[in-house]
């Protein structure tokens, strides 16, 4: 059970992924990093260009663990109560 579920996680997860990397491909932010004559203002470009990327990775991935975190929440939550029924009958 817990392979189907890390696949179904990774599938989600690059599905989800792969429109931002797509969409950060054809930024306008990209072509001035390219154009600007002087290397450390480029460099700083592409290292905020790459953090931008990252934190919308992040942000994609803790929306899918959330996601799976209150599902296991809710079959944990209805496993106690039907404990508890079960213990006061």
């Amino acid at each position: 059970m817990n392979h189907i579920g890390a696949a179904v996680l990774s599938g989600l997860l690059a599905v989800l992924i792969a429109p931002v990397a797509w969409a950060q491909g054809n930024t306008a932010s990209s072509s001035p990093a390219a154009e600007h004559p002087d290397p450390i203002v480029k460099m700083h470009h592409q290292v905020a260009a790459a953090n931008r990327v990252y934190d919308q990775k992040v942000a994609a991935a803790k929306k899918v663990y959330d996601h799976k975190k209150a599902e296991a929440k809710k079959e944990r939550d209805a496993a106690i109560k039907v404990a508890h029924d079960a213990a006061g009958q």
